[in-house]
């Protein structure tokens, strides 16, 4: 994976202290997420690089964009970020796990958002730090979930990707904590390709579903009209 910084149209991030690098998942969150009702506070659980509290930063007028990143490196990676962007004034990253952070912040946020870790290889085929990044044992879903219902005001929302696979025991742990399925985009590579990830935004407010699919490339390297348009106030070359 690249160590070389990567540009935005109005940020950079640069990566090459942490074993996340900025990828599709994060940038599909932070673009699809609905920011419809101007939220003033808002929470990037497990910051990575800090990309989904910065496009969040360019998105909105939110006054409070805080983070959080257990890992060491990746903590100092957001902090660098952050104090390099346009938006540091807004933007702050804590370097705690979610349940102590949980358990010692008594604020709320109205828009909490997520790319949580997740299993998609073995220990032996990356280093500790990106398998620890991926792989749900250092955050499972339930404690995800548990240090949400948490933090989250009464009249927010959070979003999250994760993969499609997972996306029944998710919204099933989801809804045991009160909290509902708003809007729910199930993503693919290509036409002909499964159902990869599975974009979520919930709150404590059952209503219905705003449901639909969202198809990245048309052939290699040949996006969507749909993706994008998602994306195109971010990535340079869209």
């Amino acid at each position: 994976m690249s160590e070389k910084p990567f540009q935005f149209k109005q940020f950079t991030i640069h990566q090459d202290k942490t074993a996340m690098k900025v990828g599709t998942d994060g940038v599909l969150l932070g673009s699809w997420v609905s920011l419809n009702s101007n939220p003033f506070s808002i929470l990037d659980i497990g910051a990575g690089t800090g990309v989904i509290a910065l496009m969040a930063a360019q998105r909105s007028g939110a006054e409070v964009i805080d983070a959080i990143e257990l890992n060491e490196e990746a903590y100092e990676q957001t902090v660098e970020n952050f104090e390099q962007s346009d938006w540091g004034d807004r933007l702050f990253c804590y370097h705690a796990s979610l349940q102590k952070f949980a358990e010692e912040i008594d604020d709320e946020y109205d828009l909490i958002i997520s790319n949580p870790p997740f299993y998609t290889s073995t220990y032996k085929e990356m280093d500790e730090n990106r398998a620890q990044a991926r792989h749900t044992e250092s955050l499972s879903y339930s404690e995800l979930l548990t240090g949400v219902s948490k933090l989250l005001s009464k009249n927010g929302s959070c979003a999250f990707i994760i993969p499609f696979n997972e996306e029944k025991d998710f919204v099933s742990k989801a809804n045991k904590l009160g909290l509902f399925i708003n809007k729910l985009t199930r993503v693919k590579g290509s036409e002909n390709s499964k159902i990869k990830r599975s974009l979520l935004q919930m709150s404590y407010l059952e209503k219905d579903i705003e449901l639909n699919e969202l198809v990245i490339e048309i052939d290699r390297h040949v996006y969507t009209e749909d993706y994008i348009k998602l994306v195109q106030d971010f990535y340079l070359k869209m």
